[in-house]
């Protein structure tokens, strides 16, 4: 399979590292030039340069924003008028039990898990439905579907995330620009290592501390491993591609078998 993405220009939110990271790096392969985000001038340029060193000849625009705030939206907007390729990948985890979610908490994670996808959606539609294609990608996660009991405020997050994807697919119904969500399984980071430390704890070996936190945290994997990253990229750029025109309004799974269905 050929994916070829010259001449269209791509935005990755939150994509100094992991996921994000993966992503864009992926999306230069592809050729696409790529604005790599993040909140501060020395982790973009990092982050830049990293993707500079593995793909050869790859554009890359930095763009250092806060893009949780209306200010930081907006400094993108201007910095990057057009975009074909938006991904929504920006998002927050932890654990924290129920009783102890503050309204500040659970304020601040749809804040920056959803609003600021939905902020830079409405920024970036117009432009693609005026030229007749465009690609909206939200990061979700199986999360959306399978609530951890450990972080439903994450889970309420990301489940919106689903609703906003496929309402703004209706929104652009016939546009040429398709929409989606895409929901990745437990993935390999460096976030979510400590993730799982904290919750199996710092004593094992990190190949059994992973095994033991699939076998009793998510259990319900077919994979009974992390997912690393690049197989979510590898999803995210095919949706990117003419070759997903048919696929939009979709929630496409890329979770290691973790969840056994998704409703509408």
């Amino acid at each position: 399979m050929r994916i070829d993405l010259t001449g269209r220009t791509a935005l990755v939110t939150g994509s100094t590292g992991g996921i994000g990271a993966a992503i864009a790096t992926g999306l230069a392969r592809a050729g696409a030039r790529v604005a790599v985000n993040g909140r501060t001038p020395t982790s973009v340029a990092a982050a830049a340069g990293r993707i500079r060193g593995q793909v050869a000849d790859a554009e890359i625009v930095e763009v250092a924003a806060d893009i949780t705030t209306e200010d930081g939206a907006a400094r993108v907007a201007e910095a990057l008028p057009d975009v074909d390729i938006l991904i929504n990948n920006l998002g927050i985890f932890g654990p924290r039990p129920a009783l102890e979610i503050t309204d500040d908490e659970w304020r601040r994670y749809f804040e920056v898990n959803v609003l600021s996808a939905v902020r830079l959606t409405r920024a970036y539609v117009p432009g693609m439905v005026g030229r007749s294609w465009g690609r909206v990608q939200y990061i979700a996660s199986d999360s959306a579907v399978v609530t951890p009991v450990e972080m439903i405020h994450y889970g309420m997050s990301k489940t919106a995330l689903l609703a906003v994807a496929r309402g703004w697919a209706k929104e652009v119904a016939g546009s040429g620009v398709t929409v989606n969500s895409v929901l990745a399984g437990p993935t390999h980071t460096g976030g979510v290592e400590e993730f799982v430390r904290e919750l199996v704890g710092r004593d094992l070996p990190w190949d059994e501390a992973q095994r033991a936190f699939m076998r009793e945290h998510r259990p319900q994997s077919l994979l009974q491993r992390l997912i690393e990253p690049e197989e979510i990229a590898n999803m995210v750029v095919y949706l990117s591609s003419p070759l997903a025109s048919a696929t939009t309004g979709g929630a496409v799974r890329v979770d290691g078998g973790y969840v056994d269905a998704i409703l509408p």
